[in-house]
């Protein structure tokens, strides 16, 4: 058994994609990441705070944009297109989840797709599915990352995704089927679940239910990523029994330290994928 080491290796992204930071701002305006978070969460809070961490050690420039806790969908849509329109900002992060009166749908769609670093505008989405995107949303392209990584195939081989959400479940599929695995996505109504996961090659399991998946569950041999981040008595645990199910697989991601270290330097790295693509459109 292997550890999938994603803290290292988003040092190795991020140091990447400072070294290209550096060289786009010869002849452009350095990148900004715009995150905006409706107060009251504490998860959420953690989250942007690394963002902004991770953005001045890539060389980007950030801003976080707060509004309160019963802040109005009109208002809430106002600042993503102020956003939109201001020439500054080259991304735009909205921090999920939102409280129960916003619809989260219609504010993501309300962002630019040229801005959309997280790539779950139903343009962009379309784009991904289609399989002529420049970039998908970031925890899909960090576990793909990841796997390439470490030299695990991903071609011919069964791949069992856990959860069906835009931001993880469906677009690490999506990804998973145009590198041609044969892709299953499992669910909260999928019958037979065990036997079905229990024939993944590649199991990915993002559903936020503590230790979901225990051994009985896992294939010999199979690889196994843990997107799950779950706070039990102040410690982080993740969907996949860690300690019961690695001397089973082949590799495994850890919790903390799997996937949520890359989630965000592929965040760093589609800001600037962006910025990159305005800049040659402004070109033209």
């Amino acid at each position: 058994m292997e550890i999938l080491n994603g803290k290292t290796f988003s040092a190795e992204i991020k140091a990447k994609v400072k070294e290209d930071v550096e060289e786009f701002c010869k002849n452009h305006k350095t990148p900004l990441l715009a995150c905006i978070i409706v107060e009251g969460n504490k998860a959420s809070e953690i989250y942007v705070a690394s963002k902004q961490r991770a953005c001045e050690a890539c060389g980007l420039l950030s801003k976080v944009v707060r509004l309160p806790e019963d802040v109005t969908q009109n208002q809430l849509e106002k600042v993503i297109s102020n956003l939109n329109e201001d020439e500054s900002v080259s991304a735009i992060l909205l921090q999920l989840p939102l409280p129960k009166q916003l619809d989260s749908n219609r504010a993501i769609n309300a962002i630019s797709p040229e801005k959309d670093v997280d790539c779950l505008t139903n343009q962009n989405l379309g784009k991904l599915f289609a399989g002529n995107s420049n970039f998908a949303p970031c925890t899909a392209t960090g576990i793909i990352k990841l796997l390439e990584r470490y030299g695990i195939q991903i071609e011919g081989k069964n791949a069992v995704v856990i959860g069906r959400s835009l931001l993880v479940g469906r677009s690490v599929a999506s990804l998973l089927e145009h590198k041609n695995a044969t892709v299953t996505i499992c669910h909260s109504k999928t019958k037979n679940m065990e036997e079905i996961i229990k024939q993944a090659d590649i199991l990915v399991v993002a559903v936020g239910k503590a230790h979901m998946i225990g051994a009985d569950f896992v294939k010999e041999g199979a690889v196994v990523v843990d997107v799950g981040i779950n706070r039990i008595d102040e410690k982080l645990l993740g969907d996949v029994d860690f300690e019961n199910v690695k001397e089973k697989c082949s590799y495994i991601t850890p919790v903390p330290g799997g996937v949520g270290p890359l989630t965000v330097a592929c965040l760093m790295e589609n800001t600037l994928t962006l910025a990159k693509l305005q800049a040659s459109k402004n070109l033209k």
